[in-house]
Order: C-alpha cells, then structure tokens, then sequence
C-alpha cells in the first residue's frame, strides 16, 4: 500500500542580530519550539525516537547572517493550511532577530532545496583591506586560472580549486548592506556570488584564497538562486520594504533581473 503523500510548506525566514551566534543545530531547535507553540499539524517520524520533519536549506556558518533562509516542513496528510497568515502566527513565537518573510505550498515530487539552490549572494565585510588592495585582489582573482585553497575534509588536508565556484566578485557600496543588519561596515564591503554545487565555497575560502588570507569580518547572504524553466530566481521570492529593508508575507517577486547570470572570467 502507497502511503499517503504529505502536504509540505515553504518558510523563508531572516535571520540578523544576535541570533546569528545561534548553530544550526540550535536553530533546528528553535524552529521545533516555535512550530510546536504555533500548533502546526506537523508530521513526526517513526521510531522510538520521533522527530518533527523539518528540511532546511544550505546551512548557514555561525555567526553568519541572512536575507533569506529556508524551511521545509512536512505536515498531517490532510492538512490545509492558510500560507498567507501562517507567518503572522510563527513570527511572535520566534526569537529576536528572526522573522518570516513568506511562505507558500510545495508540491509533491519537488526537488530538495540542497538539490535546487546552485549558488548564493554575499555580502563579506574585510576590516583590514583597503578599496585599492581590494580591487587588486578582485582583478587577480577573476584573472586567474586556479584559485587553490586548503580544506579539511574527513580529517585529512585537501586542496581544491575554487576559481569554477567563483561566479562574480566586486566591491559593494555601503548602502548594499541591508537595513535590517543595523552595523556599518569596517574597511571594504565584497559582493560576491559563489557556487553551492558540486561543493559549496565558503566566503571566509574565497578570502583564503588572496595573498596574506585577509579576515572576514561580518557576513550576510543575500540571495539563493536556483533556475526554474530558464529563470533564475530565489527558493520563494518576496518583496522589499525599502524603509524598513524588511519583506512583505502577502506578495511574491518576479524573477530577479539585476544579478549577472554569466560567470565572470
């Protein structure tokens, strides 16, 4: 017998603020506090152990924060549920510094969000570079054939090139940082899009990768991108409150248009 297929809903979320201390492991935690509070028919697993089913996007580095993270959540077969008022019912349950910005159904059969997502949008603050070193930085960077970095991985010390991950990369002006983020940044702003797949580059490896290995210092994800029917778009698109840089749960974006789709080189 086929079991029942279960209804699944989209959150994005962002996520700015102190809570960027939280790990991923601890923001599972909260999202399971928060659901349950908000009494969301959510499905469990079986076992002696059940676990609420919950699927989260690209994991996002401590201390890292975002624009817009994802959740999928799996609940009771049978379930209707109202998406254009659920995050008016989830948002007080959650912490400071976090906040729903939409969500909407998903269809069955839909590929996961590690699956879908083929790239990210960052904002990197480097405290100790300079507009001039920077701009060197970018051009060796995008010039170059191979941008070798060291990662451990599975306990041994690996190199891999990262220069296929690196799509784009310049300097940002200070009015690109969200308004949510509430700090100015020191020294340089970088915007840069790097690859998820088939590994994922993390901005402190791009970094690693210039000459002297300058620090980051706070870092925000701008966007996730996937590619549906040849648009490029973000996992659940939202628009933004320009005086408040917050997005509206009511209303969903056309595709992005303003990111360059072609990787540099």
């Amino acid at each position: 017998m086929t079991p029942p297929q279960k209804e699944r809903i989209r959150i994005r979320f962002s996520k700015f603020g102190r809570i960027r201390f939280t790990s991923h492991r601890d923001l599972a935690r909260v999202w399971e506090r928060s659901l349950r509070r908000t009494r969301l028919p959510v499905s469990y697993s079986e076992g002696f152990s059940p676990r609420p089913r919950l699927r989260f996007g690209l994991a996002l580095a401590t201390s890292h924060e975002s624009c817009g993270e994802y959740l999928d959540v799996d609940l009771v077969p049978g379930t209707d549920v109202d998406v254009d008022t659920l995050g008016g019912l989830v948002d007080p349950t959650l912490p400071p510094g976090m906040r729903v910005q939409g969500v909407t159904n998903v269809a069955p059969g839909s590929p996961s969000l590690q699956e879908s997502v083929s790239s990210c949008s960052w904002l990197v603050e480097v405290p100790d570079l300079g507009p001039a070193r920077a701009s060197e930085y970018i051009e060796q960077a995008l010039a170059a054939r191979e941008l070798p970095v060291t990662r451990t991985r599975k306990g041994k010390e690996v190199t891999d090139d990262i220069r296929p991950s690196l799509f784009s990369l310049r300097i940002a002006e200070p009015d690109e940082c969200p308004p949510a983020a509430q700090w100015q940044p020191a020294g340089v702003l970088l915007r840069a899009e790097l690859a998820t797949q088939p590994r994922a580059c993390r901005p402190a490896e791009l970094l690693a990768a210039f000459d002297g290995a300058p620090q980051e210092g706070r870092v925000v994800r701008l966007h996730q991108w996937t590619t549906v029917d040849g648009d490029r778009r973000e996992p659940l698109e939202v628009h933004v409150t320009p005086e408040s840089g917050q997005h509206l749960v009511e209303t969903l974006a056309p595709p992005a248009t303003t990111h360059a789709t072609a990787r540099a080189s």
